[in-house]
């Protein structure tokens, strides 16, 4: 029997909640939460009640008692930017993503966490939290002035792909050199360097390979004369660009499933939409081969779409002869979760304290210009 972890991950419409007995889930439920529920509260903040209700009520009916859990952790939004790792979640990260202006569930993560953990006298931890950002300087510029990127990623399902592909491997994270593809509803590819992902596209600002629902790049004048046409306003724009976009834009549906489907029965739009994000997720893997020099230990392959043989077979055609592939199809959240909160708890990773200090502040240096 190992330590008993519970896991949480607030989402807009519904709360994702596990308790592990070591690496075995006991349970694993995202619980859903009705319209005219949340319906009821003006900020996503107001539902902490209303959630740790829904969380108690699931574990009651599993027959698990608070006191029984050894250490929580969770999904806990607006932390960042910050490196990734392991922090103690306490009163400071709490006043923090509370007052961080976000209007999303994903920020009462931590003061639910925390909560939880401060009725039984266990230990909460933040596991990779989702405003990771590891990129080297050089990966920040672009070529407009005043715009930088930032890391926006896939981060608690990327690292755990690549903590898992090390191990079999027969290395430690931080020991190898990795390049992660993450393709479910937004796609995300990362190179992680010794243990930190110095390089990847932004899943939220709309760069990388076109995903599912999202645009992903694109040319950038044809979108600007769109803008400016006066047929489209900044909502319809946004939204194309990271929510209808991509497949759904281009075959009116995210579900790969669907499009295999339409394949199948000759439809060779879909067959050449597909392939195309294939193709594009390869080109990134091969570009981010770059920044290691070539000196890639694995490819991991991960995300909902990774179940299919032809999205896996496309891309490993063209990056096979790069390094060994691995493919983990689905995502592993809730078990990084309980993986990392172990980790913290024998010893074999440290757990940091929280200051709010961004672990990026823009460019401090001559001549940089003032983020836009």
């Amino acid at each position: 029997m190992g330590y008993k972890i519970l896991t949480l991950s607030p989402g807009s419409t519904s709360t994702k909640v596990a308790v592990f007995d070591g690496a075995e889930a006991v349970f694993n439920l995202n619980v859903t939460h009705p319209a005219e529920d949340l319906a009821k509260f003006d900020q996503a903040a107001d539902q902490f009640d209303y959630r740790k209700k829904t969380i108690l009520d699931a574990l009651d009916e599993q027959g698990i008692k608070l006191a029984d859990i050894d250490a929580f952790s969770g999904y806990c939004g607006s932390m960042g930017p910050t490196v990734g790792g392991i922090f103690a979640i306490d009163d400071t990260v709490c006043d923090h993503v509370l007052n961080a202006g976000v209007n999303h569930p994903a920020i009462l993560g931590a003061p639910l966490l925390h909560a939880f953990a401060k009725e039984v006298g266990k230990p909460a931890y933040a596991v990779n939290q989702p405003d990771t950002d590891e990129l080297e300087d050089v990966a920040r510029i672009t070529g407009y002035p005043g715009v930088y990127r930032k890391s926006h990623v896939h981060c608690l399902n990327q690292k755990e792909c690549a903590i898992r592909c090390a191990g079999e491997l027969g290395k430690t994270y931080e020991e190898g050199t990795f390049i992660v593809a993450h393709v479910g509803g937004g796609l995300s590819v990362a190179c992680h360097d010794h243990g930190r992902m110095v390089d990847t596209n932004d899943v939220l600002e709309g760069s990388g390979p076109f995903a599912p629902n999202r645009s992903g790049d694109v040319p950038l004048k044809p979108v600007v004369k769109l803008a400016f046409s006066g047929e489209h306003d900044k909502k319809e724009i946004d939204g194309v660009i990271g929510k209808t976009g991509g497949l759904v834009g281009l075959c009116g549906t995210d579900d790969a499933r669907t499009i295999c489907a339409r394949i199948e029965e000759g439809d060779e739009w879909a067959r050449v939409v597909y392939d195309a994000m294939a193709y594009q997720v390869a080109k990134a893997i091969g570009g981010f081969a770059t920044v290691l020099k070539g000196k890639v230990d694995g490819i991991v392959l991960t995300g909902g779409v990774s179940h299919d043989p032809h999205f896996v077979n496309y891309v490993s055609e063209r990056v096979s002869w790069i390094a060994p592939i691995k493919v983990y199809a689905g995502d592993f959240e809730m078990d990084a979760l309980a993986a990392g909160a172990i980790r913290a708890l024998d010893g074999k990773e440290d757990v940091m304290t929280y200051t709010g200090e961004p672990s990026w502040k823009g460019f401090q240096m001559p001549g940089a210009i003032p983020e836009a």
